[in-house]
C-alpha cells in the first residue's frame, strides 16, 4: 500500500487534526505540507495501515477504503442502465405516492431508477394545482426559469412553444439554450381526456452509444462541435453553445442536448458544414428507431420524472375531443442525488443498528434475567404504551448502545467492563456514536439517562430500593446518588426530564419473556428521525 503517492495519501489523512470531524472538510491547504514529503515508517494492523510521515504526523487509513476502485459522480454513462423499449415490457419503474412518502425504501428506489434508468413515475399522485412543486420538492428544490417555477402543458391561444399545442413532439430534450441546462424535468398529469397523446422517452445515452459503435467519425464530430441553441421571445432571450453529445474528461458520454427546435444557424466551413450535418442526421435518425422508443400513456394522477441531460421525451400528436393538461416543472439532479445518498446513509446506519440487536444485543445484559436486546426492545414498548412522543420511544429503544462500543466508538462489548467495577460511560459512548444520525431530541435523553438514575436516588427516597440486584451495583459504579447540590443542577438540564422518563422505562424493562415488537417495528419512527 505505501506505494500510493504520499501527497495523495497525505491529503485523504481521515484523522481530526486535518478534517473537521463534524463535516469531513479539511483543515490544511495542500502547500502547508512540506516540500519531498515521505513515509518514515508504516505498518498494517487491524485493517488499517498506519502511517508515520517525515514531518512527525501520523494518518490511519481503513485498509479497504485504500483498495477501493475509482468512483465518480454518477452523471457518466459508465453509472447508468442504458436500455432500449423492450427492457419495460414487464413494466416501468413506479411506485404509488403515498407509499414513496412513507417508505424511505420505495423513495430510494424511485430516486435510483431515475438515477439509474434515467425516469420513474409515481402514480396516485394528488391531481391538484401545483402537486408537481411537491414532488419535486420532495427530493430537491424547483429550478425556475423563465416559464416560472411550473408551467401548464395544453393547447394556448397564442403559444411560444410548440409544446403548447396539439401537435406531435419529436424526441427532444428541454431547455437546451440554458447554461446550466435543468437537469430534472417532471410532469404531472392532471387530465387526458383527449385521443392520443401519449408520452415517449428515448435513452439518448443508448442512441450516442449506437452512434460511436456505428460511426465513430460522426461521434467524434458531434462531440467537439459548438452548436448554438437558442430561443427568444418577447421577454427572452437565451442562448448556449455546446455539442449534442458532451463528454466528460474521460471520454464518458455525460450529456445529451438535442432539440431541432432550438438549434440557431451553426457557421464553419463547408467541411465542417457537411460534416456536422451528416452526424446529426445519423444521429437524428438512431434516436427515431423503434425499438428505442418507449411509448405510454400518462394518466389522471401520473407523475414523470426524468433525467433531462439523457433522455429524450416526445409526444404523439392529440385531438381536441378531449382535455389534456400536465404541469410540468424543473429540478436539478444534484439534489435527488443528494438526498438518495443520504437515504443510503440512513439505510446503512438502520442496517448497522439492527445488527447490534441481532448480534451483540442477543448477549446477556449485566447480570439481568433479560439479553441486552430484550432489554432495550422492552424499554422501547414501555415508552410506546405510555404514549411517548417519537424522540422517546427512540431514546428508550437505543439508550444502551453504549454498551457495545468502546469511548472510541470501536465495537466490542465492553458493559462487561461496569460489571466489573469500572464506570464504561457508555451514556456518553452511545449518545456520541447517535449523533451521527440523530438530532438531541434523541441523543440527550441517552447521554443522560444513567444520570437520571442517579439523581432520582437523591430526590424520591423509595426509588432506590426498587432497583435490581445489578442495578444497584452499577450505581455505585457510576457514582451513586447524587447530592442536593449535583441534583438541583441536573433538573436544569434542558433534556433532564426527558432522561427521567427513559430512566423508568429503562427500569421496567428487565421482565424474562415479556412479549415486544422485534427492531423492524421501529425502523420507520427511527428513520424518520434521523438527520
Amino acid at each position: 500500500m505505501t506505494e500510493l503517492p504520499p501527497y495523495w495519501l497525505r491529503d485523504n489523512c481521515p484523522c481530526a487534526e486535518c478534517r473537521d470531524p463534524r463535516n469531513g472538510q479539511k483543515l490544511f491547504q495542500i502547500n502547508d505540507l512540506e516540500e519531498g514529503l515521505t513515509i518514515s515508517a508504516s505498518t498494517e494492523i487491524d485493517g488499517h495501515l498506519e502511517i508515520l510521515w517525515s514531518d512527525g504526523h501520523r494518518s490511519r487509513y481503513p485498509l479497504a477504503w485504500l483498495g477501493a476502485e475509482r468512483d465518480g459522480d454518477g452523471r457518466t454513462e459508465a453509472d447508468k442502465r442504458l436500455w432500449v423499449a423492450a427492457d419495460f415490457a414487464r413494466g416501468l419503474p413506479e411506485a404509488r405516492w403515498e407509499a414513496y412518502l412513507s417508505d424511505p425504501a420505495e423513495q430510494a428506489a424511485v430516486l435510483t431508477a431515475v438515477r439509474g434508468s434515467g425516469f420513474a413515475v409515481l402514480r396516485g399522485v394528488p391531481t391538484v394545482e401545483r402537486q408537481v412543486l411537491a414532488v419535486a420538492e420532495s427530493f430537491g428544490y424547483v429550478r425556475v426559469t423563465n416559464y416560472g417555477e411550473l408551467f401548464d402543458v395544453r393547447v394556448e391561444p397564442d403559444p411560444n412553444n410548440l409544446a403548447f399545442t396539439s401537435v406531435a413532439i419529436a424526441p427532444h430534450t428541454d431547455n437546451p439554450y440554458r447554461d446550466p441546462v435543468p437537469t430534472l424535468q417532471l410532469l404531472h398529469c392532471l387530465e387526458n381526456s383527449a385521443t392520443g397523446g401519449d408520452s415517449g422517452l428515448v435513452d439518448g445515452f443508448r442512441a450516442a452509444a449506437a452512434l460511436r459503435e456505428e460511426a465513430p467519425a460522426d461521434f467524434e464530430t458531434l462531440t467537439r462541435t459548438p452548436v448554438p441553441f437558442v430561443f427568444r421571445d418577447r421577454r427572452t432571450e437565451l442562448r448556449a453553445d455546446r455539442p449534442l453529445i458532451e463528454l466528460d474528461a474521460l471520454g464518458r458520454i455525460r450529456e445529451v442536448r438535442f432539440n431541432n427546435r432550438s438549434i440557431g444557424t451553426l457557421r464553419g466551413t463547408p467541411g465542417e458544414l457537411n460534416a456536422f450535418y451528416a452526424a446529426y442526421r445519423r444521429f437524428a435518425a438512431i434516436t427515431l428507431r423503434p425499438e428505442l422508443q418507449l411509448t405510454f400513456r400518462l394518466d389522471r394522477g401520473d407523475c414523470l420524472i426524468f433525467d433531462n441531460t439523457r433522455l429524450l421525451h416526445a409526444r404523439t400528436a392529440f385531438q381536441q375531443d378531449g382535455h389534456r393538461h400536465l404541469q410540468g416543472c424543473y429540478a436539478d439532479l444534484d439534489s435527488l442525488a443528494s438526498t438518495l445518498a443520504v437515504l443510503h446513509r440512513r439505510t446503512a446506519a438502520l442496517d448497522a443498528i439492527a445488527g447490534l440487536f441481532a448480534g451483540e444485543g442477543a448477549g446477556e445484559y449485566l447480570g439481568e434475567e433479560v439479553t441486552m436486546a430484550e432489554h432495550m426492545l422492552q424499554g422501547a414498548a414501555a415508552a410506546e404504551a405510555a404514549g411517548a412522543p417519537d424522540h422517546l420511544v427512540a431514546a428508550a429503544l437505543l439508550h444502551d448502545v453504549g454498551h457495545f462500543f468502546d469511548k472510541h466508538g470501536q465495537g466490542a462489548l465492553h458493559g462487561r467492563d461496569l460489571m466489573e467495577g469500572q464506570d464504561n460511560r457508555h451514556s456518553d459512548t452511545g449518545a456520541d456514536w447517535l449523533a451521527r444520525w440523530f438530532g438531541p431530541e434523541v441523543t440527550e435523553p441517552v447521554r443522560l439517562h444513567v444520570a437520571a438514575k442517579r439523581y432520582l436516588c437523591a430526590v424520591e427516597p423509595d426509588y432506590r430500593q426498587r432497583l435490581s440486584e445489578a442495578s444497584e451495583y452499577t450505581l455505585t459504579v457510576q457514582g451513586g446518588p447524587m447530592d442536593e447540590r449535583q441534583a438541583a443542577a441536573f433538573a436544569e438540564l434542558p433534556g433532564a426530564a426527558d432522561a427521567v422518563a427513559v430512566r423508568r422505562w429503562d427500569d421496567q424493562a428487565k421482565v424474562a419473556g415479556a412479549p415486544t415488537p422485534g427492531f423492524e417495528h421501529y425502523r420507520p419512527l427511527l428513520a424518520a428521525l434521523m438527520h
